[in-house]
């Protein structure tokens, strides 16, 4: 028997990516798997109960940790995975498109993580993975709201970390750099995109379309989040 049977892990944006690969690589560890996605339709992964809920609705949060804790009594493993990309100059986008943009990538992950808190406390365990990036180490040019969000999500969860470790309830943070996912192709595109960013757009697309054939798959990262 695994020493995870029993144990649950919830995965958020699992229906792709990092997170699916995730989601697999901890039922075949011996979790008992939910995953996420906004709608929930279509092929999961194997092993993983897929269930609707997007991050950024309070309510909908509140529902899938009571729909999980109804069917196995406990979360013992919460990956914060769900989030969006955005690429191009800071000033090319919107204050609505920015506030969208940590909506997910910052306040998702809060809403997520107090709504799993109460049962790891009365547990007495438990264990938060935060899915960063390395863009909130080193930031890069024409990434500067998604660098900030990732950099939110770092010093949150070096925090976090402290407040709840009383409670036997770590918290990390893993930060990828380049993974062979479709996430450079469903990031937020810019309401108002210049002319004066025409050249260091094609020139970040260019990057993009050298680098992410060659990057990790989605497995290397999610081999990272088991052992975390």
């Amino acid at each position: 028997m695994s020493a995870n049977s029993g144990k649950t892990a919830i995965v958020t944006g699992a229906s792709s990516g990092i997170g699916r690969a995730s989601a697999e690589a901890l039922a075949r560890a011996g979790f008992t798997v939910f995953g996420t996605s906004r709608r929930a339709a279509g092929n999961g992964p194997e092993g993983v109960t897929m269930l609707a809920c997007d991050v950024t609705d309070g309510d909908a949060v509140a529902a899938l940790v009571s729909t999980v804790l109804s069917r196995t009594g406990r979360i013992d493993v919460l990956v914060n995975n769900a989030g969006v990309g955005m690429l191009g100059g800071a000033e090319e986008f919107s204050i609505a498109q920015v506030q969208g943009l940590f909506d997910v990538n910052l306040f998702g992950v809060v809403r997520m993580t107090n709504a799993v808190l109460p049962s790891m406390r009365r547990h007495g365990e438990g264990r938060i993975i935060n899915i960063g990036s390395i863009l909130g180490l080193v930031p890069a040019p024409y990434s500067a709201h998604y660098s900030a969000a990732k950099h939110a999500i770092e010093g949150y969860s070096e925090s976090l970390d402290h407040e709840v470790r009383a409670f036997n309830i770590r918290v990390s943070v893993i930060e990828p750099a380049f993974v062979r996912t479709v996430f450079d192709q469903n990031g937020i595109e810019p309401d108002s995109p210049l002319q004066e960013y025409d050249r260091a757009r094609a020139g970040v697309d260019a990057l993009l379309r050298d680098v992410m054939p060659k990057a990790d798959r989605p497995e290397v990262v999610a081999d990272v989040v088991v052992k975390a």
